[in-house]
């Protein structure tokens, strides 16, 4: 059955889904930010978000860990599924929930803690560790998840504000990942960073999705390019069209997606 198809085209097809979302609206008071999305997340996969500013790609973003919630004006409808359970059902408990969905904001926002602290925070909340050695081994773990380990296992108890702004990004994924998250969700990460630091969050980006769905938004098409397998775009608050990255990019079926990909909407 898989003759003609990519290697792209067979992962997509054997690859289960993690999160599906069907008819989500999302309501700021009376402005309508998010129309009828439908979407499926898939496991192990990097999937962009991508689109004009405004567009709505963080809003439906945030309705993935429900911090939307924390928002008194916001209004979230529609089903949203992670592993066929219902995370806006009565009996789940948000803070377990982003235990379980992790997210990694636009700037770098390190807690004025030591940098040992800022990943055994997450873990110590939950109960993760029995012991000081166990913490030890998350805190460690986590560090080399986020690329990070060599440049500070060092410094460890000095505070994580003093690193570099692409050292505190990887901070935050390191702090992220600790709690060992089935999802990452990242909001624009490397928006505040210069090249450099821009490159090596990509690399960790495609390291991370050997052991979490990792979901992006992105103003970067180029980056939307690199790093993932599928792409979502959308466009006043419509999802307009989700598929392989490749596809999008190449191919897309809709001519608003085709406009934004080439300059002439944005």
């Amino acid at each position: 059955m898989f003759d003609n198809a990519t290697f792209d085209e067979r992962l997509d097809t054997m690859t289960d889904v993690k999160i599906s979302a069907s008819k989500v609206n999302v309501f700021y008071a009376d402005t309508h930010a998010i129309k009828d999305v439908d979407v499926e997340i898939k496991d192990k996969m990097v999937t962009s978000f991508i689109g004009p500013s405004g567009c709505g790609k963080s809003t439906f973003l945030r309705c993935l860990n429900r911090m939307n919630d924390t928002i008194d004006i916001c209004r979230v409808t529609g089903d949203i599924r992670m592993d066929g359970q219902d995370i806006n059902a009565k009996d789940v408990d948000p803070v377990q929930l982003r235990a379980r969905v992790g997210m990694v904001f636009q700037k770098p926002n390190p807690f004025p803690k030591s940098i040992y602290d800022n990943v055994a925070y997450g873990p110590r909340i939950h109960g993760m560790a029995r012991s000081k050695g166990d913490l030890d081994d998350i805190v460690e773990q986590s560090l080399r998840r986020g690329a990070l380990w060599d440049e500070v296992k060092d410094r460890l108890h000095s505070p994580g504000t003093g690193l570099s702004g692409g050292q505190q990004q990887r901070l935050c994924i390191a702090r992220a990942v600790a709690t060992e998250p089935e999802v990452l969700l990242m909001d624009e990460p490397c928006s505040a960073l210069d090249p450099i630091a821009t490159a090596q969050i990509e690399e960790l980006i495609e390291e991370l999705r050997q052991n979490f769905s990792v979901v992006i938004v992105t103003h970067s098409m180029q980056q939307a390019a690199r790093v993932s397998q599928r792409t979502a775009f959308f466009h006043l608050g419509h999802l307009v069209e989700y598929g392989e990255t490749g596809q999008i990019f190449t191919n897309p079926s809709d001519e608003r997606t085709e406009s934004y990909i080439t300059g002439r909407i944005g």
